[in-house]
């Protein structure tokens, strides 16, 4: 049994696992909170967040807001789980600022702190294990590029520009355009939320006010699901990105509406933070980083089984 003296703090994902219950004293107890529980991705999270704490016997809960744009409650949910003295926790920080003072707490409580999905501007946590957005949206940008014959102009649809998540992957894509495909034009970036009908609006918005429109990148799954929504809507034919996976956008890459997307590896993200606290619960000592990788998959793709493995429904 790990030592009861040894505290971590993971910070994670989702909707609440395994009760909300104070731990007994002869268990490892690390909640994670997510940055929300609406999105597949995160119910991807929480499986393989399950998968580890089946495998280290600890206990787990996983919590979100219900939408990504919810800060302060995400924040309450941190302060409440602090509150009651886990071993570890996770956090899958919605502003990389504002959870700084609650990771300072748990810094001088002695509880490691280990991020996932996206990290914190601070070194509290112990690691982060998240993909390497900033080049995964470059590839996006490759691809985007190519699609539209390394010329014209592309509207970007990001899920915030708060968090590591919504920054890295707006300036990944923003700066390989710049540096590698200067005859494409960025003519709109825009924030939805995550959230699919603000962002079908977002798109829609983005067609009437620019005609000549050739491609909308959606940086995460809500985004990606609404502009799918919004280009089907709009009835112009646009090439679409996307990022992450979920049935949505499968069923948009196989129809052709959309031209493909990046996908993390979302169970190995889970995984990686309950093994990550109990490393450190061990005083093992962690990278600052664990990158758990990222693919891109369209039509011709889905079904390769190392593909197949990284998608969700």
């Amino acid at each position: 049994m790990l030592n009861r003296k040894l505290f971590g703090v993971v910070i994670g994902v989702g909707a609440l696992v395994g009760g909300a219950n104070l731990a007994h004293a002869d268990e490892v107890y690390i909640p994670l909170i997510s940055k929300g529980f609406q999105h597949q991705f995160w119910q991807a999270v929480k499986a393989g967040a399950e998968q580890g704490a089946k495998e280290h016997k600890v206990r787990i809960t996983f919590e979100g807001p219900e939408t990504e744009a919810m800060v302060d409650k995400q924040i309450d949910m941190l302060s409440a789980a602090l509150a009651k003295k886990p071993q570890a926790l996770g956090i899958a920080a919605l502003d990389s600022k504002a959870a700084i003072p609650l990771l300072r707490r748990a810094q001088a409580a002695k509880i490691p702190v280990i991020a996932f999905d996206s990290g914190v501007d601070s070194d509290i946590p112990l690691t982060t294990c998240s993909t390497d957005n900033l080049a995964a949206a470059a590839l996006a940008a490759d691809k985007m590029a190519e699609a539209i014959g390394n010329a014209g102009e592309v509207g970007v649809i990001v899920h915030d520009q708060t968090s590591r998540t919504g920054i890295d992957r707006r300036d990944g894509f923003l700066n390989e355009m710049k540096s590698k495909h200067p005859n494409v034009k960025i003519v709109s970036v825009q924030y939805g939320g995550g959230d699919h009908l603000k962002s079908a609006e977002i798109a829609k918005a983005m067609i009437q006010a620019n005609p000549n429109l050739k491609g909308i990148f959606g940086a995460n799954e809500g985004s990606a699901e609404g502009a799918a929504i919004g280009v089907k809507e709009s009835g112009k034919k646009l090439v679409l990105i996307g990022y992450d996976s979920g049935k949505e956008q499968k069923d948009d890459i196989n129809s052709g509406l959309m031209a493909g997307a990046i996908t993390q590896n979302p169970i190995g993200i889970g995984k990686c933070v309950v093994d990550s606290a109990v490393k450190a619960l061990k005083g093992e000592k962690l990278p600052k980083k664990v990158d758990t990788g990222f693919y891109w998959y369209d039509k011709s793709n889905m079904n390769d089984p190392k593909i197949a493995a990284v998608l969700y429904d």
